[in-house]
This record gives structure tokens, sequence and C-alpha cells, in this order.
């Protein structure tokens, strides 16, 4: 009887502990597979929400997921109406002046999307008067605008986009020859049966990173303890298996 009534007291400790779990909530672009996405069910899915999914619970906190606009997701973390972004977010000096970052986690290249059989180069994208789709609020729209000021034969026009998706479906249509976006997204779109393929890189190495505010040291010490327990389990691999980033 004493053993019944103390394994109920440790159930109805462990439950009250749980109830009382920090809730953290997680920005993320429901638009960029296949680190962070929507699925149809509206269910948030992903490289990285898997992650942050096992961090959270490796961690001792609970964690939600909140779809936000790309352009305006550094704004909401700073506002308070997210706690985090752990969404394929390219780590920059310019962005780094706003919040913190944790430790790198995965690196990528820029590219160009182009259609299947398209001829054009990286070159001729940039400077053929061609039409480029660019994410609005990304890390490659920032390079591109900044590098095209020193580079008098680049002569595209950049078009801005609130998803790199609608950008290649933009491609596909015709509204435009190319689409700039990291590797991934475009190795994903071409993976999964889209008749688009790359043209060629621009652009430096990039790393990802998970945002905070700089007034929030203990959320970012809990995500790169988190992701160092990570990347040593056996989690890691299968992640990475599973969506090939």
């Amino acid at each position: 009887m004493k053993n019944t009534l103390l394994l109920a007291g440790v159930a109805a400790l462990a439950t009250i502990a749980s109830a009382q779990a920090e809730t953290l909530v997680n920005g993320i672009d429901a638009a960029f597979p296949p680190f962070a996405f929507v699925d149809t069910d509206g269910k948030a899915k992903g490289f990285d929400v898997e992650a942050v999914d096992w961090i959270a619970k490796e961690m001792g906190f609970e964690v939600k997921h909140q779809p936000v606009a790309w352009e305006g997701i550094i704004p909401s973390l700073v506002a308070k109406k997210i706690d985090f972004i752990c969404s394929g977010m390219s780590i920059t000096p310019k962005r780094a002046e706003q919040v913190d970052f944790t430790n790198p986690y995965w690196k990528v290249v820029n590219v160009f999307v182009v259609k299947k059989d398209s001829k054009l180069t990286a070159d001729e994208v940039l400077t053929g008067k061609k039409k480029i789709g660019l994410q609005q609020g990304t890390a490659e729209e920032a390079w591109l605008a900044e590098a095209k000021k020193k580079q008098p034969t680049w002569n595209f026009e950049a078009r801005q986009y609130s998803a790199a998706q609608m950008a290649l479906g933009d491609v596909l249509n015709g509204r435009i020859d190319a689409a700039g976006m990291n590797e991934a997204p475009a190795n994903d779109a071409i993976k999964n049966g889209q008749p688009v393929k790359i043209a060629g890189s621009f652009g430096e190495e990039e790393a990802y990173g998970c945002a905070v505010r700089k007034t929030d040291p203990e959320i970012l010490k809990k995500l790169n303890e988190g992701y160092k327990r990570l990347q040593a389990s056996p989690k890691w691999e299968e992640l990475k298996a599973k969506y090939k980033p």
C-alpha cells in the first residue's frame, strides 16, 4: 500500500513539473524545406523543427513552432512575440547587431535555380539583364544588393518574394529567369520533382545558427548545450538521413 501511494505521489509530482515546464516559441519560415515548413495538415515539420523538438525534451522545456513572415521575423523576436529563431537563418554581421546567435550548426552556399532546360550560367544571370527572384529579408538578397553596387557589369533586376518557393513558381511560369536561394531548399525542390536545376553558385558560404534576444542569455545557453548534445547523439545522423539538407 505504501509503495502504491509513493508511486502515485511521484507520478503526481511529475505531472505538476511537466505542467510547469517553460514554454518557448520558435519562430519559423513556413515554406523553407527541408529545414522548416508547414505541411498540408498545418503541422510544423523539417530538420530544424525536429532538432528543436529533441533539444526541448533534452533540456527540459516545451516548444511551440510559430510561422512568421521572414522579413519581419527578427522584429518579432525583438518585440518578444517569439522567443528564438531556429529556421535556417544565416549568421550575418548585420543580424548580429540585433540578436545573439548560437554556435553554427550547418553550412550552406547560395545558388541560382533555373528551368531544367535553361542554358543560363550564374554569370549570365548576373550580367545578362535577367530577372532574379529573391526571398525578402534573406542574407542572399542583402548580399546581392550590396555586391551589385561594386560590380558595374551586373545588370540584373531583383524581384522580392515572401517565400523562396514562390520565386521558384515564377521561374517555372517564365515570369523571372532565375531564383537565388540557399542550396538546401534548391536541392529539396529538385528531389521532389520540380523541373528545375542549379545554374551555379554566388556569394560566400553561410553558416546557420539560432537567433535569440541579447537579453536572453539563458535561452542561448540552453540551445547551445542542446545542439551540442544533439550532434553527439544518433538522432543527428537520423535527421540528416531523413531530410538530406
